[in-house]
Parts: C-alpha cells; structure tokens; sequence
C-alpha cells in the first residue's frame, strides 16, 4: 500500500474532501472538481482582511453550533498557521474549508456560500495558462449571501480573476459623490495586483464607509436598510408608468454585448444605442442609461473589426495577430459580464425585483464599468488608427499608441504589440540567422522578387519596404537586417559556400515569446541593437572573406586600374608600338585574333607576366562598332571579363564606364604618343635640313606649335593621371579597407567611377568640355599629318639636291663638265617650284595654329565657368604665363572672376 507521502496530490484532496463531508468518493465528485478549479487557479488574497473574513466567518460558524472549544482551538491554530510559510495560499484552502463544510441542501434564507462558489468558477478562465500575460488573483469574495435588510452594505460580487484591480486604482473616480453614498457603492482597493495592464474589474467590498470600515453586521435590529431602487411612479399629467431602474440595468446587461434590449435599441441613422423617445422615464436615468451604452457601442467596434478580419488570410500573421489581441481583451470584458449576469441571476432566484432593493444600479454599473469603458475606448480608438493597414504598418499604428502618460494605458499597448509584434520577430529571426524569408502576406519589412536572376540577387532581389518598417526599428537597423539576411542568401546561392550559419554567428533564438519580444523592441539601443549587431559584423566579415580569399576580389579591382585605367605604363607603352602598325589600317580590315596575339606577346615582354594567370586570363581585346572613316585607333580597346560573385562589384554598368574611361585616356594617351613621335621627327630632321635655308619659318612654325601641343597634352595627362585617377584611387582603397560589408565596398567603387567620368569630362554637364578637347586633339592629328607631308617633300627635295650634287660631282671627276646648261635651267626650275610650295605650307601652319589656338581659347573659357575647382585649376596651369589671355580678351574677366572665387574660398 502506498504510503502518503507517495500519493498524487488529486488523491489527497479527494481523501480531504471525503474526511470533511463524511462522504464516500462517489458522492464527493462534485467538491472534489470545484476544490481542484480553486486550488489549481493559483488564488492569493489581494488585502490582509480577506483571509481574516474567512477566519471569522469559520469561528461564527462553530460559534452557532455551540463548538466554542472548537472555535478557540481553530484560532489559535490559525495564528500559529500565519507564522510559517507552508502554505502559500492560505485563503484559499480556508475558503474551501468553509465551502465543503456548509451543505448546499441545507434551507436557508440566505444565499449559500457554494453559490458564490459556482460565480466565481464561471469567471475563472477553465485554464489558468491560456493568457499567460494576467496573473489569476481575486478581489476579496463575500463569504455568504447576507440578510436581504443588510444586502445594501454587504453583497459583492467576484471578479474576473484575472489580473484584478479595484476601480479606483486608475483612472477612476475621485471620492465617491455624495449622491452614490445613499445606496451600495464601492470600495477601494488598497494595494494593486500584480501585472502591468488595467484588468476588467468589479468593485468586491460594497461598504459605503470605505475600505477601513469594519463590515456591517449581516442581522439585527440595528441594521439599517438602504434606500430601495426607482419604483414604478406616475407621471404628473398623464396616466403612463415609468420604467423600472431594475428592467433598464438588465437591458443596458444586455446592451454591453451588443445585443438589443427591449427599451434601449442600436440607431442606425445615428450609429448609437437609444432609449425610445416614447418610453417613459425620467431624466436622470435617460442620461446614465445612454452613457452606459456607450460601453455596447464601443463593444461592437471592437468586435466588427475582429469579425471582418479574423478570417482573413491576406490580413496576415500580423493582422491575426492583433485580432487575437482584440480577441484575449474582448474575452476578458465577456468575463465581467458573465459576473454581472450571474449576480443578476442569483438575485431573481433570491425574490430580488423591483419592490426590493438590489445591488445592480445604474449608478453601481455607472462606477464599476468606469475603467473597463477607458480600456474599451482605447481599444476602439486603436482600431480606428489601425483601420487599412497590415504587417509592420499596422505594428507602427500600435506602437504609436503607446506613447501615453497613462502607464496602465501604456502597458495595456504593450501587451497587443508584444502579440503584434511576435510575428515580425520570428520573420526577423528566421531572415538574420537562416537567410529564410516567408513572408506570404507581405508583411515583413524585406521584399524578395524571386524572378530575378542570381547574377543580379545582391541588387534587385532583395530591397525594404519603407511603409512595413516598424517605427520601433530605425533605418539603420532595418538596413543592417537587410544585409545580413541578403548576405546569407549571396554565400549560399552565388559564392557557393555551404558553411552552416551556425559557424557563421550564434545560434538563433525563434522561442521567443510575445513578452519577449514586447522586452526586445522596447530596448532598441540595447538587446535588441545588439543582436543586430552582432549578426551583422559576423555575416558580413564572413562573406567579405570568402570574396577576398576565394574569389580575390582585391586583386581584380587592382586589375582594372592598371589595364583599364592604363595604370601599368610599361605594358600600355609597348602595346602601343606594338599595335601602331595594325591600328593606322582602317578599321574594318583589323582582325581580333591579330590583335589578342599582340596583345600576349606584350603581356610577355613587360611586368604584366607577373601577375595572376587568373587576372590576366580575364584581359582581353575587344573591337567597338565601326563607322565609316574609323581607323584601328578609333575601335580598339581592352575588355576583361567578370563574372561569378565579383560580377556584384563590377556589373555591366560599371564595366560600360570603365570602357568609356579607358577609351577617354587611350586617346589622350595616343596624343602624347603623336607629340613624342613629332618630337623625334623634329629633332632628327633639323640637322638634315639645314642644307635648307628657306624651310627655316615654317619649321619653327611646327616648333613652336608642337610646343603649345606639347605643353597642354603634359598638363592634361598630369590633372588625370594625379588629380583625378591617383587620387580617386587613394581615396577608393582605403574606403575598401575599411568597409565593414559589400554595400560598402560597392557604394565605394560607384563614387570612384562617377568621379573619374565627372572629371574626365565625359559626363553630361561637361559634354561641351569634351568636344572641345576631342577637337583640340584632333587638331594635333592634322599637324602631324601636315608635318609629315612637309618633311617628306622636304626630305624628297633634300635627296633630289644631294642626287644633282653626287652626279655633278662624279661627272667632274670623269673629267667632264658637272651639268650642262639645260640641266641646270632644269634643276634651278624644280628646286624654284619646291619654295613656291613653302608658303602654301606656312600658309596651312598659320591656319592650323589659328584653329587650334582658338579651340583652347573656348576650352579654356569653358573651363573657367565650371564649378568645379581643380578645373579650374587646370584652366590656370593651361594658361600660367596669360599666353591665351593676351590673345583673347575674353579670357581676362573670367579670369579675374575665377581669382575672386578663388580667394573668397581661402
């Protein structure tokens, strides 16, 4: 046989039932389920004067049945009870004592104790964890139905049980008004329950002295009764009866839940419960009577919003969410009414109409729905605000709402946005840690758009929805959300990389609940900044990783400078000599695979050997379209593929600016190659041609011309190569160095590019600039053809004269004469006809520098009018010994303009 200590607590408390009703356990099974319901229903008393109520009422009982041995002994035991903490609810176990002990069957004009009992177990929810958020305590409970002379001062009724509060402990009413002391009132609570939100509560302890009173004696001679309700009265005038106060509170009972009563029906027209015109009442009771059903009003707001959105899907998670919020509230105000109707029930079953006086008034259910009415108008307020919207959205609605002084206001708004915002926080969850995003209804401030292609998912797939941004959650953190779960989604779809996320940063939490979350979005600086954080920097650091050791990401950026942006001169100057004689041909005669050989074999010959066979596998060549006229110089260009991860970086929009860019600087680089090639014609033809004196002018014509072209194609190439590329790219890289996740280094890389193409004048605003620099260099192309074409036919008519002299000389030799007459006239006449062609080559020199003189003139002009400073700049480097100021008047006040700017800004 198993001991006691071995057995459950159900068979104890049956055997206890049993031992105290003198009952076998057939007959007991009644009690046994109602002390279960009490016990398990986790019961404290809210003040000290409740467990010793019950005490008292336990002595008075065994007092009647003339146990004074009993009653001493009870009490004393009672007192050496109250000094240990074996028992946490000792009220409750006392309550049930008392309860078991009295015989329902038993005749009594009061009303039993069991009764209250049963009104008290409708208002409890059936299980004490289905709203984890309240606390199941009551309010201090009558311990018997008193004598119907008494009932004004002593009847009270239970609560809801759940999270209770006495009326005055919010919001309520000040002092009770004169005019509600002559009937039953209520009572104050002296100390709150535990919970931070306002509970649907009832007043319990109706004595009108207040909460320090001594209770009134419940029979006896002295026992004053109370002022009976409203009796059906005769108006003056007419033969018609009033209206009893008891019909109107049954009616307004039955208005609270929004169902029609006999006097007092829903107005369509004027959307609110009225009292008939026709209906004879007074006042006084018209006026309380429309100010309690605004509380059926308000009732039905609530419950039509849930009702149309409840079963809504497309409301989504969110939505439902808030819905079962509404839902748990509504819930716990149908619990106060249920504890209303009881009493009613109870008091028609006691004989209590309206020639007796009764505890449910229009001015008791005036006072006592004071505060459920403050919830429900805050509540119907909130569903107004929320009206329309969805997902985050509506979570901001909610939010917004909290920002109430009221702090049991306040808490009631943090208690549905820990329900609305639990949804958010497990699609939170499963994005930053899983990279998972199922967001059906649209709720979730991360849109996904699942027909983009992986090579474009960094860019397009993934973006915010601005409007479903939880106001709680700041533009940085919902970027930061952002990234972490698109940086998941990019190592496992595009890098491959099949690290398990738990590797990658700390496990995630998805048991979160609604209070949790409530905690976690409330604290946004702390835990919640700090979780966002730590997966940030972890994925980030992770994938920022992987693209530099895996897939080197850096090397390829420092690939494009030195090929595309013509950063290694070596190999950009051998490839030039190289391709010269290809790229003079027209261009639709060039072959590519010519050209990829020439462009091996000067990878071979310079530095470009040593770098990665994967860089230089990806360097290619590649022919623009052609137009008539072009040449090889005009289509030829680099190209080096991408694709992969670091096609993120370098997508077609950036590798289309980096072919406009080198385009820009391999022409201005082949200008200075036409310069030096002049350079050397010049220098290893001056010697040649001094034989001929009458060239003397025009060949300081070149001289001096290719001077000025010299001087502004090396001021040219020293703003690009030092101010606009060097320092773009010192600025980029340490940009890279520092980037703490890819958006960076892609936000970097797009300034780097934007700036280049701005200062290299091949954005839209200097497209002026541009066209006259492409003239300016197309005007040094015409002076090398026109100096080529003057030392050719100087350099033909030098060997004609050296050939005359050789001849001449050998004819003197053989002893005969040099030249004859008519060879002479001859050679005298053709070398007259070469220096009649001098002018006509002075004449196009005079007219080439006149063109191009005035084609910097308009550039340098152009120059001084832009915004930009180091332009301006170069329009003074251009021009630092006032050459083409002192040419162009033009010049002289937008120089003096641009000196202004220029010292207002030191």
């Amino acid at each position: 046989m198993a001991t006691l200590d071995q057995k459950s607590p159900n068979v104890l408390l049956q055997s206890l039932c049993c031992k105290i009703t003198g009952k076998s356990e057939a007959d007991v099974a009644h009690q046994f389920q109602y002390a279960v319901r009490v016990i398990g229903s986790n019961y404290a008393p809210t003040i000290e004067r409740d467990e010793f109520l019950v005490s008292e009422k336990i002595k008075k009982e065994l007092l009647k049945q003339r146990r004074e041995a009993d009653a001493a002994l009870f009490s004393e035991l009672h007192r050496k009870l109250q000094t240990q903490g074996i028992l946490k609810h000792r009220w409750s176990i006392l309550y049930l004592l008392l309860s078991l002990c009295e015989d329902p069957r038993k005749p009594s004009n009061r009303v039993p104790v069991c009764s209250y009992g049963a009104l008290l177990a409708q208002a409890l929810p059936r299980d004490v964890h289905s709203t984890p958020f309240y606390y199941a305590r009551p309010q201090s409970l009558p311990l018997s139905y008193p004598e119907r002379s008494a009932t004004a001062h002593n009847s009270s009724m239970a609560t809801s049980g759940i999270s209770s509060m006495g009326v005055f402990s919010i919001n309520g009413p000040g002092p009770t008004p004169p005019s509600l002391l002559t009937g039953p009132g209520p009572q104050p609570v002296g100390e709150s329950m535990r919970g931070s939100r306002l509970a649907w509560t009832l007043p319990v302890s109706s004595s009108p002295s207040g909460a320090g009173a001594a209770p009134r004696p419940t029979s006896g001679p002295s026992s004053s009764p109370a002022p009976r309700p409203l009796q059906r009265q005769r108006r003056d005038g007419d033969g018609s009866a009033e209206i009893g106060e008891a019909a109107l509170v049954r009616d307004i009972l039955y208005v609270f839940q929004g169902i029609d009563g006999k006097f007092i029906k829903m107005c369509s027209p004027e959307n609110c419960y009225k009292i008939d015109s026709k209906v004879p009442l007074c006042k006084s009771l018209r006026d309380t009577s429309s100010r309690l059903a605004e509380l059926g009003w308000l009732h039905n707001k609530i419950r039509k919003y849930t009702d149309s959105h409840s079963l809504d899907r497309a409301f989504g998670l969110v939505g439902q969410s808030f819905c079962a919020a509404l839902h748990q509230e509504l819930k716990e105000y149908y619990r106060l009414l249920s504890v209303l109707h009881a009493q009613l029930q109870v008091e028609d079953d006691q004989g209590v109409n309206v020639s007796v006086d009764s505890s449910l008034t229009l001015r008791r259910l005036l006072v006592w729905t004071y505060d459920p009415k403050v919830r429900l108008k805050t509540l119907a307020a909130l569903v107004d605000y929320c009206q329309g919207r969805k997902g985050g959205e509506l979570a901001s609605a909610v939010h917004a709402y909290g920002k109430t002084g009221d702090p049991h206001m306040r808490a009631l708004i943090q208690h549905i946005l820990g329900l609305v915002s639990h949804p958010i926080l497990n699609f939170l969850y499963r994005w930053i840690y899983d990279g998972e995003l199922e967001d059906t209804y649209h709720e979730f401030f991360v849109a996904s758009d699942p027909t983009v292609k992986t090579d474009r998912l960094w860019h397009d797939k993934y973006s915010l929805r601005k409007s479903m941004i939880p106001s709680f959650i700041t533009m940085d953190q919902a970027r930061k959300v952002l990234l972490i779960g698109k940086s998941i989604n990019f190592l496992h779809q595009v890098c491959h990389d099949r690290t398990p996320p738990g590797k990658i940063m700390p496990a995630s939490k998805s048991t979160d609940s609604p209070k949790d979350a409530t905690e976690l979005f409330t604290d946004l600086e702390g835990a919640f900044q700090s979780k966002i954080d730590a997966a940030y920097f972890e994925t980030s650091k992770y994938l920022l990783d992987v693209l530099n050791k895996n897939y080197q990401l850096l090397e390829h950026l420092q690939a494009m400078r030195r090929y595309l942006l013509l950063g290694q001169g070596d190999f950009i100057r051998h490839l030039m000599d190289l391709l010269k004689p290809e790229l003079v041909r027209a261009a639709t005669t060039l072959y590519q695979h010519n050209l990829t050989g020439i462009l091996e074999t000067a990878v071979r010959a310079t530095n470009a050997q040593f770098d990665s066979p994967e860089i230089l596998k990806r360097l290619d060549v590649r022919l623009l379209e052609v137009s008539p006229g072009d040449t090889g110089w005009d289509v030829f260009s680099l190209d080096y593929h991408v694709e992969g991860p670091i096609a993120t970086v370098f997508t077609r929009e950036c590798m289309s600016h980096y072919l406009r860019v080198f385009n820009f600087l391999w022409r201005a680089k082949r200008m200075e190659y036409i310069l030096t090639d002049i350079w050397k014609g010049q220098m290893c033809n001056a010697k040649l041609l001094k034989s001929m004196p009458e060239l003397s002018g025009v060949l300081h014509q070149c001289h001096v011309l290719a001077s000025e072209m010299v001087h502004f194609i090396h001021q040219m190439q020293y703003y690009i190569t030092f101010e606009v590329l060097e320092c773009s790219w010192d600025e980029l890289w340490n940009k890279v160095q520092q980037a703490q996740d890819l958006d960076h280094i892609i936000a970097a890389h797009d300034v780097f590019l934007d700036t280049i193409i701005s200062r290299c004048l091949l954005d839209v605003n200097n497209r002026s600039l541009l066209n006259q620099l492409r003239a300016v260099f197309d005007q040094i192309i015409e002076f090398q053809n026109a100096q080529d074409t003057l030392y050719r036919s100087a350099l033909e008519e030098l060997q004609l004269r050296v050939q005359f002299e050789d001849k001449k000389r050998q004819r003197v030799e053989m002893g005969e004469w040099g030249v004859t007459a008519e060879q002479e006239a001859e050679e005298n006449r053709r070398v007259q006809e070469f220096k009649d062609t001098i002018p006509k080559m002075c004449s196009q020199l005079r007219l080439l520098t006149h063109f191009y003189q005035g084609i910097v003139q308009e550039f340098l002009r152009l120059l001084m009018t832009c915004s930009d400073e180091s332009l301006q700049f170069l329009s003074f480097r251009l021009d630092f010994n006032e050459h083409y100021k002192a040419r162009d008047p033009r010049l002289r006040p937008s120089l003096g303009a641009t000196r202004g700017r220029r010292s207002s800004n030191i």
